[in-house]
């Protein structure tokens, strides 16, 4: 087989097999990775990984893919990696720029802050707003069929000199020679791995905590709406409004208008501020009919455009997704043949959208330096797992700790959150504020092993690192030119 998934009623290929999806210890052939996981990471590294010439298959624990109705909001960071790949425009065709990053305001509607953001002809792109789906069955549709796999959840793997064997829960096994669990917050792979490593006395004290749980939200996106009642809906550019609830009533509620003349909205509560909320919220019962009970005890809440009710009214319910903000930091990111990339090493909290964007910054990293693995042996990959972490690891954790202070001012309604509010809206200087996105945008990796996205905007970028492969490559011919000449 090439690399496809087996029945585990046959036996599996033995060590000395010599399959096509195994190369021999040295072999100068790309390693042959299994992804589990159909989310933004895993999507996102298959397309690189089938752009380096590496054989790759994608495991998805679902049936089908349903990704969550939400609003997510690119930038410079990660636009620069997707144009590079030549997916800017497919991107465009179905967001909106987010010149203004929006408004803040009570939820009596009056005025608390107004977001800029730096320039198009600073930082070279203008943020792109959109609801996540779209962006999930655009990326899906670059994947040929045949290297995905549905109702292939992670049950197990076993790792050896000679490569790693996955079972999965339908009693098939695949075998390659990196697994990467993109398989989000609830990873299999990092379960089934974690649980090896605290066994060997191996596994960080951190790494064995649950995740914390702050917020909840409540999502979804309209159908196409009437320009006349809602006029928002024709602009060219995107418009934002966050909603904060006044003492008593712990509710963020934000709107953003995207292509179609629709609204995409966002209800988020915070979590031990008020039990009747948290209690309404909490429901383990996560059915349709359930986010409409929920929806209707909020329906009142004002918006710049009437009630929430209105868009609740405007949004099939079935397409509606109530979803915990949580977070974790996790030390171990690799061992062996195996690596974690996205929600799976890292959860963030979405209130700056650095979930998806991190994810799919790995995704590039790590093609980077898989692309750098020859000859293909146990040794060499060790290394490229290695230094895809190091390379992440603190751009991550400094992300990490941003969230927490954005979700704080977005979502807080503690006292001192809201005390923090005013401080960070009235009285610290708009210089800095400035200086923290022009770090942000000046962060933007791509994929070594391709001809680099174009030059935007004026703001000085982090230079990219080489590629070993291709540097030694080039030493190699220029050896082979100055032979000849000789």
């Amino acid at each position: 087989m090439s690399a496809s998934a087996e029945n585990t009623t046959n036996a599996p290929p033995s060590a000395n097999s010599s399959g096509n999806n195994k190369p021999t210890a040295g072999s100068d052939k790309p390693p042959h990775v299994v992804i589990a996981g159909a989310g933004l990471a895993g999507l996102f590294l298959g397309i690189l990984l089938g752009r380096a010439g590496i054989a790759y298959e994608i495991f998805e624990r679902s049936a089908e893919i349903k990704p969550l109705g939400s609003i997510m909001c690119l930038s410079s960071n990660i636009l620069a990696a997707i144009e590079q790949l030549g997916l800017y425009e497919d991107l465009l065709s179905f967001s909106k720029p987010l010149r203004d990053c929006g408004y803040l305001l009570t939820d009596k509607l009056e005025h608390i802050a107004h977001f800029e953001s730096l320039s198009p002809e600073v930082v070279g792109y203008e943020r792109q707003l959109f609801p996540r789906p779209e962006l999930h069955n655009m990326l899906l549709s670059k994947i040929p069929v045949e290297k995905i796999h549905f109702s292939s959840k992670v049950s197990f793997f076993e790792q050896s000199e000679d490569g790693v064997t996955v079972t999965f829960e339908n009693n098939t096994t695949v075998r390659g020679d990196i697994l990467v669990g993109a398989d989000g917050a609830r990873s299999s792979v990092r379960e089934h791995l974690y649980k090896t490593l605290d066994k060997e006395g191996l596994l960080p004290k951190a790494d064995n905590t649950g995740m914390k749980k702050g917020f909840i939200s409540l999502l979804g996106t309209t159908i196409s709406l009437d320009p006349a009642k809602y006029p928002d809906v024709l602009k060219e550019d995107c418009q934002s409004y966050g909603i904060v609830g006044d003492g008593g009533n712990p509710y963020t509620w934000v709107t953003f208008t995207v292509p179609g003349n629709r609204i995409c909205w966002n209800v988020v509560v915070q979590l031990g501020v008020n039990a009747a909320a948290d209690e309404q919220f909490e429901c383990s019962d996560w059915v349709p009919q359930q986010n409409e009970v929920m929806m209707n005890s909020i329906r009142h809440f004002k918006t710049t455009y009437g009630t929430m009710g209105d868009l609740f009214d405007a949004t099939p319910v079935d397409v509606v997704s109530k979803v915990y903000f949580e977070d974790m930091f996790y030390e171990t990111w690799n061992h062996g043949r195996t690596v974690l990339i996205g929600d799976a090493a890292h959860k963030l909290l979405p209130s700056t959208g650095a979930g998806a964007v991190n994810a799919m910054q790995d995704a590039v990293i790590l093609a980077n330096h898989l692309y750098d693995i020859k000859p293909t042996n146990l040794k060499n990959i060790r290394v490229a797992l290695d230094e895809y972490q190091k390379e992440r690891f603190d751009a991550v954790k400094d992300q990490y700790s941003q969230t927490h202070m954005a979700a704080r001012l977005q979502f807080g309604h503690t006292w001192w959150e809201r005390v923090l509010r005013h401080i960070l809206f009235n009285w610290i200087p708009r210089s800095m504020q400035l200086r923290q996105m022009s770090k942000e945008g000046a962060y933007r990796p791509q994929a070594n092993f391709l001809p680099q996205a174009p030059k935007r905007g004026t703001l000085d970028v982090i230079p990219q690192k080489p590629s070993k492969r291709v540097q030694k490559d080039k030493e190699e011919e220029a050896r082979r030119k100055n032979s000849a000449a000789i």
